[in-house]
């Protein structure tokens, strides 16, 4: 149903409040650099930090900017099964094409928790659903044969595997038996996530290389592999920056170094230090962009 790159977007912040002007030229710049989906309010967008009128609204800025170029898959995860559905079914009315869903965090479901949240909402709201299984931010594993349960749910289409860990992802896709796409959440693993059959890529380092990874993918869906490999070299020093405290604190630095939105988060994540802007605007220089500030 969606493939290639996906780009998990930021949320640009001014003054405390949703940078509305700022989010909608870095849609536009996403679409102009070819990117095949966009992903609004999700981690990299601070979903966690915004209000429920704020989510919503991030999601329908989005949707209307888009104007049906490219698909919107709305972040509407949430650690509270109720509170995932308000969000899902916002999303449908708000015009969204899909929505990615994180496993419940913090909380540590079982196993069987994990396979009845993601039911619960795929039964309440009738839009595609990508599950998104992402252990390091969740403190769970959703397991190889938890997925195989979910994938016999009709609309449940996919999932973003960020685990980086290629055994299970061959397990996963066994247990789901043809029946989901998967969508690499790790961009430096990006070629041999879609070697093993992969379809493509939510992206964070996107948001600043959004036509690098868009070419990337589109090289590995021709089976240009000696290329893509070359490409995801190339951007190697750019994907670990991207992760060197969490995101989406690099990539926001990123995007400010080259003026596109001011350098806000909300609390509690902070601005990237000094010592690590200059490192990663170094890196950018390196790859052909022209960060303004920092190094």
């Amino acid at each position: 149903m969606f493939h290639g790159v996906m780009t998990a977007l930021v949320t640009p912040f001014r003054k405390g409040q949703i940078d509305e002007e700022a989010f909608r030229a870095h849609i536009e710049r996403q679409i102009e650099g070819g990117v095949d989906a966009l992903v609004p309010a999700g981690t990299t967008g601070e979903a966690a930090t915004l209000t429920y009128d704020e989510h919503k609204r991030v999601i329908r800025i989005c949707v209307e900017q888009a104007a049906g170029r490219v698909p919107v898959i709305a972040g509407t995860g949430s650690n509270n099964t109720a509170e995932s559905i308000e969000l899902t079914a916002a999303a449908r009315e708000l015009g969204a094409d899909a929505a990615l869903l994180i496993s419940p965090y913090y909380v540590k479901p079982t196993q069987e928790g994990i396979y009845l949240h993601y039911k619960a909402v795929a039964e309440a709201v009738h839009l595609p659903l990508i599950l998104y299984n992402v252990p390091g931010r969740t403190a769970s594993n959703m397991e190889p044969e938890t997925v195989g349960r979910l994938s016999h749910i009709g609309n449940i289409v996919g999932i973003k595997d960020a685990t980086a860990n290629m055994e299970q992802l061959t397990k996963t896709m066994l247990a789901a038996e043809e029946r989901l796409e998967f969508y690499s959440g790790d961009d430096a693993t990006v070629v041999p996530f879609m070697a093993a059959g992969g379809g493509g890529v939510i992206s964070v380092v996107s948001n600043i290389v959004p036509q690098a990874m868009a070419e990337l993918c589109e090289a590995m869906r021709l089976g240009r592999i000696a290329e893509a490999r070359r490409m995801q070299q190339r951007m190697q020093r750019l994907n670990t920056l991207m992760f060197v405290q969490s995101n989406p604190i690099p990539v926001k630095a990123a995007c400010a170094m080259l003026g596109w939105c001011a350098d806000e988060l909300r609390l509690p994540l902070t601005s990237l230090p000094a010592a690590e802007c200059a490192r990663l605007a170094a890196a950018m220089r390196e790859f052909g962009l022209a960060p303004q500030t920092a190094g």
